[in-house]
């Protein structure tokens, strides 16, 4: 697949310190590639650079192939759309915000009208066109940011966190909406987010960036699943995190010990290597002692309940396993089991749901 964006040792200082340090970052034609990482990462410093709107300290940025040079980044900038987390409409009408950005590339106005026309009932916003923009609700506004931006008829559309500010129903409507669409014109898409679930729903790959730096990308599976480090198995939500040693090899499978356990873990290690041992929590099911059936799963643990959170419709369970265990089941489920802080469970979960990471005790 050919890349449509290349960037090559791209650092950004700022009072003398690096902000923004990515040796390499390619952006195949026709993928969304989504961008994840937490507040302060440099998730909007590396897409304003991708716009052509900071100049980076160091580094190249080739688009189809070409090296952008201060005569080509206005060139550029015309070919790609940006929609930033808060609208930044014009106090005129839709229609006007909409047209906007084709008027200042000299789209002639009947083609810029014609454009408009389309994105505006894309969006589901024609019914809008003559209303000032003043008189929006947050999705409304966002929409029209977003039509604009596609009336360009870019060949890279950047986005910046931008279904953030939204209630959470209006978000869900307008991310199902532009899913649709991207899938629809197969245009070249990055989009930031903080978001696990935008990252999951949007991302043919899924870049992380923390502190500045791009730690891992992969498809969603990969990422989520089989994060590189410490640091990205926290952030993607890998919970379960502990220091273990593979201590054999059983038909294929390896053994995994873990304090006073032996654990089975799917992977490529030989005999003796310290490991992170991880399981995502989702991934673990919780049993009442007095309910436990019989299983596929390859690991099991018994153990007390010593926290119990609210997860939003779900809850966590932390258990104390010799080792702490996180676990998210439904609310109903946690009621029906009557669960409670001092409680004896047991947890089973299987092979292939641990991760293994490479680990060194200095770390």
């Amino acid at each position: 697949m050919k890349s449509t964006l290349e960037l090559s040792d791209i650092k950004v200082l700022r009072d003398g310190r690096t902000v923004l340090d990515i040796e390499q970052l390619s952006v195949q034609r026709g993928e969304v590639l989504t961008i994840i990482g937490p507040n302060g990462a440099g998730k909007s410093t590396l897409l304003l650079v991708m716009a052509g709107l900071i100049q980076p300290d160091n580094g190249e940025i080739q688009f189809q192939g070409r090296t952008l040079r201060s005569r080509t980044n206005l060139i550029y900038r015309r070919r790609i759309g940006l929609v930033l987390q808060n609208p930044l409409l014009l106090n005129a009408s839709v229609l006007d915000n909409v047209t906007m950005g084709a008027r200042f590339r000299h789209v002639d106005k009947k083609e810029r009208q014609d454009r408009a026309e389309i994105w505006l009932e894309r969006f589901g916003i024609s019914h809008l066109k003559n209303r000032p923009a003043k008189m929006l609700s947050g999705g409304e506004a966002q929409r029209v940011s977003l039509a604009r931006a596609f009336t360009v008829d870019p060949e890279i559309i950047l986005l910046d966190e931008p279904f953030s500010a939204l209630d959470t129903p209006t978000r869900t409507l307008l991310l199902e909406d532009f899913q649709t669409l991207i899938a629809d014109t197969g245009i070249t898409t990055i989009f930031v987010t903080h978001d696990m679930d935008e990252a999951l729903h949007l991302g043919h790959r899924v870049a992380v960036l923390l502190d500045g730096q791009l730690k891992q990308i992969g498809t969603p599976d990969q990422v989520f699943s089989m994060p590189v480090d410490p640091d990205v198995a926290a952030f993607v939500g890998i919970e379960t995190t502990v220091i273990g040693q593979v201590v054999g090899i059983e038909d294929g499978v390896l053994i995994v010990g873990v304090g006073d356990h032996r654990l089975e873990a799917v992977g490529d290690l030989s005999v003796g290597r310290t490991v992170l041992f991880c399981v995502r929590p989702d991934d673990v099911t919780l049993w009442s002692d007095d309910r436990l059936p019989l299983s596929s799963a390859r690991n099991r643990l018994s153990g007390r309940i010593v926290k119990i959170s609210p997860r939003g419709p779900q809850v966590q369970i932390v258990v104390d396993c010799g080792f702490p265990m996180r676990v998210l089941i439904t609310r109903s489920s946690a009621r029906e089991m009557a669960l409670e802080p001092g409680k004896n469970v047991t947890l089973t979960f299987k092979a292939s749901a641990v991760h293994l990471i490479p680990h060194s005790l200095s770390q």
